[in-house]
């Protein structure tokens, strides 16, 4: 059973996409980069964002069970969208923290790492979706 199930429908890329609580309902478009408009957002942005803010908070999670103070953190997400060279797409991500200046970088790693092995999107993508983690 699980603890919360987000429900989303998409209309294509050109469309929108909508939650069933109404909460989320944006207008997509096809990328510039891909000859479209680019005039709405697209699912490697909305990919993107949900995972730097299941990171984050995985991150804070991890943080607090360890006692360490990371109040003023960010996480980034770039998601690349490529021919995967059978006529489809992959995806690849980057992911890049910024912790406060006062947690030494050793621990900075280490939270890190420990991140990865806790956030539902690390888990979810391992083994399909090459992940660098990098620390600004």
């Amino acid at each position: 059973m699980s603890l919360y199930t987000a429900v989303a429908t998409a209309t294509g890329r050109d469309g929108r996409a909508f939650s069933s609580d109404d909460k989320l309902d944006v207008g997509l478009a096809l990328q510039k980069e891909l000859g479209g408009t680019g005039d709405g957002t697209n699912p490697e942005q909305l990919f993107a964002a949900g995972y730097a803010a299941c990171f984050a908070t995985s991150l804070q999670l991890v943080a607090q069970a360890k006692r360490i103070d990371v109040a003023g953190m960010s996480v980034t997400a770039e998601v690349g969208l490529n021919p995967n060279g059978q006529g489809g797409f992959r995806l690849e991500v980057t992911l890049r923290t910024k912790l406060p200046r006062d947690v030494p970088r050793d621990v900075v790693h280490e939270l890190v790492e420990a991140t990865h092995q806790v956030c539902p999107y690390s888990n979810a993508i391992r083994g399909n979706i090459p992940v660098e983690l990098l620390i600004d």
